[in-house]
C-alpha cells in the first residue's frame, strides 16, 4: 500500500496513532481510527518503544540540490517570457534545446535538452506550437470567400451530374 499524503501529514497521522496508543486504545482500533494498516501501528509501536517518539518524525528527503538558485529561474522566466528573438536567435521559437543553450551561456549550467522542458514546466511553461501563417494573409479577402464564392461553389456542384467512370453494365467493362 503506497503512503498517501505529505511527509508533513504522514507525521501527523503518526503522531495521532501514538496519542491513541498512549490513552490504552487496542492496536486494531487505533489502526482504524488513523485509517492505517494494523501493521503499520504495531511497527509506529515498536519504533516509539526502541527509539523514542521522535522516531515518528518525518525525515526530509531533500534530493539533489538544485543547479539554478530561485533568482536564476525567475531570470530564465523572463527571458523566455521576451521572446526567442530577443535573446538572439532568428525567429520566435523556444525549442527545449534554444533554452538550454540560454542557461548555459547566463548561467554557466549545463542542463541536457530533455530535462530542460521539465524545468519550464516548473516554471508554469507549456508546450505550444506557433500558429503558422502568412504575413501577408488578406483576412478581409478570405472572408468574402468564405461567405460567398464557397456557397456559390459548392451548390453549382450539387446541382450537377457527376460522371462515373465505372458502369453497372459488364458489358461495357473495358478492362478484360
Amino acid at each position: 500500500m503506497s503512503r498517501k499524503g505529505s511527509a508533513e501529514e504522514l507525521e501527523r497521522r503518526r503522531l495521532r496513532a501514538a496519542a491513541l496508543i498512549d490513552q490504552g486504545l487496542k492496536n486494531a482500533e487505533v489502526a482504524e481510527r488513523v485509517g492505517v494498516s494494523l501493521t503499520s501501528v504495531k511497527r509506529w509501536k515498536r519504533a516509539v518503544r526502541e527509539r523514542g517518539a521522535g522516531a515518528l518524525q518525518a525525515i526530509p528527503h531533500l534530493g539533489p540540490k538544485p543547479k539554478l538558485t530561485h533568482q536564476q529561474k525567475v531570470e530564465l522566466a523572463e527571458v523566455v517570457r521576451k521572446g526567442a528573438v530577443a535573446a538572439g536567435f532568428a525567429n520566435d521559437w523556444w525549442t527545449t534545446r534554444r533554452v538550454a543553450k540560454i542557461v548555459r551561456d547566463r548561467f554557466g549550467v549545463s542542463y541536457h535538452f530533455n530535462h530542460v522542458g521539465k524545468l519550464l514546466k516548473a516554471l508554469g511553461f507549456s508546450p505550444q506550437k506557433p500558429c503558422l501563417r502568412a504575413t501577408q494573409r488578406d483576412e478581409a479577402a478570405i472572408e468574402t470567400w468564405r461567405t460567398r464564392d464557397w456557397p456559390r461553389i459548392k451548390n453549382g456542384l450539387v446541382g450537377a451530374a457527376r460522371p462515373s467512370c465505372f458502369s453497372m453494365k459488364r458489358a461495357s467493362c473495358s478492362v478484360r
